[in-house]
């Protein structure tokens, strides 16, 4: 993992730790105060967004914390970009990494940005994910 990062591309796992209480939280907050290019995709951002409604409907979140969840995601350091991996990074990574589809689309936009922004770093608690992460050079969190 590079500390001193300044392009950090956040998966789900990541954001969702971020704007909501859970064991990875302190790492995630610790990474939201990091300064750099923090970057989420289309992709975590419909993920997140399924998971907060989801947890509000399931009576998990209140109305007030499922809200605050969605300010604080739109008022974090990230900036929302529409990124479409290539194709054939993705068949070329999905040979190599036993990934599911979102986290194989993740690596893949990764890698993809990776080719403009060397110092990029994926950010995810998902350890099959973070093992890919850093068999790509593309750092990832011990946890």
């Amino acid at each position: 993992m590079d500390d001193g990062a300044s392009v950090i591309y956040w998966d789900a796992s990541a954001l969702i730790s971020s704007v909501i209480m859970d064991r990875h939280s302190d790492t995630a907050l610790a990474w939201v105060e990091k300064s750099g290019l923090h970057l989420i995709s289309t992709l975590a951002d419909a993920e997140i967004s399924a998971v907060i409604s989801r947890m509000k409907k399931e009576g998990l979140l209140t109305a007030t914390a499922a809200q605050t969840a969605f300010e604080t995601l739109g008022g974090g350091p990230w900036r929302h970009i529409g990124i479409l991996p290539e194709s054939r990074t993705i068949r070329l990574l999905s040979e190599k990494w036993p990934l599911r589809g979102a986290d194989l689309w993740h690596l893949a936009a990764a890698k993809t940005l990776h080719r403009e922004f060397p110092e990029l770093v994926l950010l995810s608690f998902d350890q099959k994910l973070q093992h890919a992460a850093e068999g790509e050079s593309l750092g990832g969190v011990v946890v």
